[in-house]
């Protein structure tokens, strides 16, 4: 874990002697955006075109942020339109690299060892944390956009053209309750583990503690009464950005965080849409629980210094989600 300060790389650990023990994620620094048209993002935000062969993007198997991009380009079905470069699971003292490890793909692009290397090839001077996912444009040689959530709807609208027609993770009639679940859940569940987890006085891993299963009791009553998080009849964003987060939970945010009230297995409607959005068409090839597991027990010496990677839990996520009597229910009232 580590940054870079005016383009030198640093190996560092969060600071958390200024927040009161509470981890604080740092702001995305690259956000342009892609268009259909080359047209301005949202807020004005410049942006570039759409184009097959042109963008390249960066991820960890292990990172749920990563994840939900990944998930995207799967779903949207751009694998053929955007290449892929996927990071080794192991974060030392350089940050993320890249290895012919199983499950990796070398940089193809600027055949770097290092991402921070990438980084400083779109700016030799960057000051800031090194993460994914990246997209990089291969026409103008730098970063686009490192921010999941707008890669997400880079990928869905931006680049509608070239992607499934019949997968809209983002409908404008719902897309007022999908900012609004996604705010919620993105403070208090996927950000929410690792304030606890990164958390280093106990009154801020408390207050985490308390806010991620407030939020997941919530999200547990919502689901009881609608298949998705969304008024939709297929997942949303909101059911992704939700899920990456789910799939990680038992086998390493329960333990290795301590976020230890409940596993999701113990609500039987969020591990139903667990179920139901890992069996979804695609979306299992995009899960690797020997990265998520290895990467979150190795890499965070400051929390399992023995570098123990735990065997457990065992699941079986192919059994049958019956998400499907909610649909069944909606219809008899």
């Amino acid at each position: 874990m580590g940054l870079l300060v005016d383009g030198k790389w640093q190996d560092k650990w969060y600071d958390t002697d200024s927040t009161g023990g509470r981890f604080k994620r740092q702001e995305s620094s690259f956000r342009n955006w892609v268009t259909a048209d080359g047209s301005p993002g949202p807020d004005g935000q410049p942006a570039e075109k759409a184009e097959a062969g042109r963008y390249h993007l960066y991820v960890s198997l292990a990172c749920p942020w990563a994840h939900r991009v990944l998930i995207a380009r799967k779903l949207k079905r751009l694998e053929e339109v955007i290449s892929l470069s996927v990071v080794d699971w192991h974060m030392g003292e350089n940050g993320w690299e890249f290895s012919d490890r199983e499950g990796t793909i070398p940089d193809t692009v600027l055949g770097k060892d290092k991402l921070y290397e990438v980084y400083l090839q779109a700016d030799p001077h960057f000051t800031g944390r090194v993460t994914v996912p990246v997209l990089w444009d291969k026409q103008r040689g730098t970063i686009v956009n490192n921010e999941s959530s707008e890669l997400l709807r880079i990928l869905d609208k931006g680049f509608a053209e070239f992607g499934e027609p019949s997968v809209d993770l983002t409908p404008d009639g719902l897309l007022a309750e999908i900012e609004e679940v996604n705010h919620r859940v993105y403070h208090d569940v996927n950000n929410g583990v690792y304030k606890c987890g990164f958390a280093t006085t106990q009154e801020a891993y408390e207050e985490a503690f308390g806010k991620l299963f407030d939020t997941l009791d919530w999200l547990e009553d919502r689901l009881s009464r609608q298949r998705y998080l969304t008024a939709s009849a297929e997942p949303t964003e909101a059911d992704w950005r939700l899920f990456t987060t789910l799939i990680r939970f038992d086998a390493v945010y329960h333990g290795h965080f301590k976020c230890n009230a409940r596993q999701i297995a113990d609500y039987p409607n969020l591990f139903g849409l667990l179920l139901e959005l890992y069996q979804w068409p695609g979306v299992a090839e995009t899960v690797n629980f020997d990265h998520i597991k290895r990467h979150y027990y190795e890499s965070h010496k400051t929390i399992n210094p023995t570098g123990i990677v735990p065997l457990g839990p065992v699941q079986d996520l192919s059994v049958p989600h019956n998400r499907h009597r909610l649909e069944a229910a909606a219809k008899a009232a």
